[in-house]
């Protein structure tokens, strides 16, 4: 018997901001929000725990009250479906990320960060 990985736990300042950058990115919608913390989740993932084969993680927001101050250790990466990576970018920058330059040098990938600093990747050539 294994594990599947169906969460992804995010601390963060502005659970709510953090949430909605994100549904924009992913198409993910709020399935679940409390006082400090919002879920959001694939519109097309079933819920319950009888979910079989793959599932799309969700991605939850608790409110902390440290910042972030290092590289992240653990990354999002993700891939344009249905756009070149170029525009996916420019429409990402559009919602409020920004370019980071970690010392990853010449690489196929564009490395920006999420509007409190987190590091993630959009791929150019894997698709999902």
């Amino acid at each position: 018997m294994t594990s599947k990985f169906t969460e992804l736990a995010i601390d963060c300042a502005d659970p709510d901001g953090l949430a909605r950058f994100w549904c924009s990115v992913l198409g993910y919608e709020v399935r679940d929000a409390d006082e400090g913390t919002v879920t959001i989740g694939s519109p097309m993932a079933p819920e319950g725990k009888n979910r079989p084969g793959p599932v799309p993680p969700t991605l939850t927001f608790a409110k902390v009250p440290e910042r972030k101050t290092v590289k992240n250790r653990l990354h999002i990466d993700v891939n344009p479906t249905d756009r070149e990576q170029a525009e996916e970018v420019r429409r990402l920058l559009g919602l409020g990320a920004r370019y980071a330059d970690l010392g990853q040098g010449d690489v196929s990938w564009v490395v920006l960060v999420d509007p409190e600093g987190n590091e993630f990747c959009v791929l150019a050539s894997r698709c999902p």
